[in-house]
């Protein structure tokens, strides 16, 4: 969604296999001592910081669902990584590859373009499947095949909405004149107009040196919210302009939290937002996120934000293949209305529409020392950020 801000290179310790975990090739042989299971990821290109947090993520929920053995049912679980360079029609080809070997499950997909490409494949091949990061509310409900380890764009903007209290509000999009800007705004007014709120944009055109005029703009509508969907190198001057017009002190102003590396280019201003945010490690408090927290610390790291929908993808293979022996139709059902706790909290696969219901977190940003932490301000449960169910398509 918003999180576009940089291309962030995490330390190639990020994509070094867990030793016991899995089996990482090209291609992998088949054997019926082995499940297999094709991931397609973005290991390169825009999105490989998000992949690289997705990977780790995934060989550790599978760690923790096996106790530690990577076996199910008494087989290994050889899992097949291929980098889809956040590419579409690259993940196509792979996951046409995976699907012509005899693969039985795909997952990944840190695009949301890259999902919504290979999600068809996996209903005329009757493969499972399972997204990743990608956080397009399209990928809910496209068939009865895919399913979603992570958030969707909708529940963002809820998590968002639990800023409010009553109705009748006043809620400004302050959003960039593009596709994900507009984007944006549609998804607030269909969620926050829906409640009752009224919900008007204020538009920057992606050439805008000078957001001082829009800054004033926003400050003369005297909004309740001002929510921010901002991608680019132009955000630290975004944010300087609104604080010059002294929005934060007039109005919330919310927006979401990224990955960890990228806190500092909040700027100055980072203190005075107040986010919404998919996860950071500190937020919950729960068996199986101290054991990710207690894993990653012994190699000096922390989860990030995308590192629970590894997490959960491991646990959702794990829990279909456990019921289902490898047979798509068999696994699909057991992941229909499945209950898990993951790193997040619980979370549930809602039947109708294969959403992910989850919770979100409201938090705030505070020095310490030189750099800056997450301050838990509270929960927005998986029932209040919902989104609505939508009909199966396929």
């Amino acid at each position: 969604m918003r999180h576009r801000f940089t291309k962030v290179l995490l330390g190639l310790v990020l994509f070094t296999t867990l030793a016991g975990t899995t089996t990482v090739a090209a291609r992998s042989h088949k054997s019926t001592a082995s499940y297999n299971v094709g991931i397609v990821y973005s290991r390169t290109g825009l999105l490989s910081a998000y992949g690289a947090e997705y990977i780790q993520g995934l060989k550790y929920g599978i760690q923790y669902a096996t106790n530690g053995t990577n076996k199910v049912n008494g087989n290994a679980i050889n899992l097949t990584l291929q980098d889809d360079k956040t590419d579409a029609a690259t993940a196509v080809n792979a996951a046409k590859d995976l699907i012509g070997q005899g693969y039985k499950i795909i997952a990944g997909s840190t695009s949301s373009g890259v999902a919504l490409q290979v999600a068809p494949l996996a209903a005329q091949n009757r493969v499972l499947f399972i997204s990743g990061p990608a956080a397009s509310d399209a990928i809910t409900g496209v068939n009865k095949y895919t399913f979603r380890s992570g958030r969707q764009t909708l529940q963002d903007i809820a998590a968002a909405s639990s800023y409010l209290t009553g109705s009748g509000k006043k809620v400004v999009v302050f959003d960039q004149d593009s596709v994900f800007g507009h984007g944006n705004f549609a998804a607030v007014k269909n969620i926050l107009g829906g409640k009752g709120h009224s919900v008007s944009e204020v538009s920057v055109p992606l050439t805008a040196t000078d957001f001082t005029p829009f800054a004033q703009q926003i400050k003369n509508a005297n909004p309740d919210l001002v929510f921010v969907a901002w991608a680019g190198t132009s955000a630290s001057s975004m944010w300087k302009a609104l604080d010059q017009q002294n929005v934060f002190n007039s109005t919330t102003v919310a927006t979401g939290l990224p990955e960890r590396a990228t806190w500092k280019s909040f700027g100055d201003q980072a203190t005075k937002i107040k986010f919404f945010t998919h996860y950071v490690y500190t937020a919950p408090k729960n068996k199986a996120n101290d054991w990710l927290v207690a894993q990653m610390k012994k190699r000096n790291q922390v989860p990030d934000l995308f590192s629970p929908d590894g997490f959960n993808a491991g646990l959702m293979i794990v829990h279909a293949l456990q019921v289902g022996k490898y047979d798509p139709d068999k696994m699909v059902t057991a992941l229909e209305g499945y209950k898990f706790l993951g790193p997040k909290g619980y979370n549930a696969v809602r039947p109708q529409d294969h959403a992910l219901l989850q919770p979100m977190f409201r938090v705030q940003l505070v020095k310490s020392g030189s750099g800056l932490v997450a301050k838990m301000l509270g929960t927005a449960s998986s029932y209040a950020t919902a989104p609505p169910i939508v009909a199966m398509k396929g």
